[in-house]
């Protein structure tokens, strides 16, 4: 899973946004619109190969200044041609779990 995948996948609209990451978007106020931006302008933060779920990673990007972090997995990856990428989950990173957008926030 690359940036380059990603952002093509995100361009073509062959993705889908989970129950989960529906709700976590809502909770932080979040359109769609926006998440779609931080995942075209971003960057990976951290590569999940061996997650349980399947291959997924954590992308830093922003909306309206705004720093957004989005989980995205396979929902299918039979073939190029119809790889569906997932959003998993999405959120604003916040204290005490992220110290700012690209650290991890530690014990006190």
């Amino acid at each position: 899973m690359n940036l380059t995948e990603i952002q093509e996948l995100i361009r073509e609209g062959r993705y889908e946004i989970s129950a989960h990451a529906q709700r976590e978007r809502l909770d932080d106020d979040l359109d769609v619109v926006d998440i779609e931006q931080a995942l075209l302008q971003g960057e990976i933060l951290e590569h999940y190969p061996d997650d349980q779920r399947g291959e997924s990673c954590l992308v830093l990007g922003f909306a309206a200044q705004r720093a957004i972090h989005v989980v995205v997995g396979w929902a299918s990856r039979r073939s190029p041609d119809r790889a569906t990428l997932r959003v998993i989950t999405v959120y604003v990173p916040q204290p005490p779990k992220w110290r700012d957008a690209r650290t991890r926030g530690g014990k006190p």
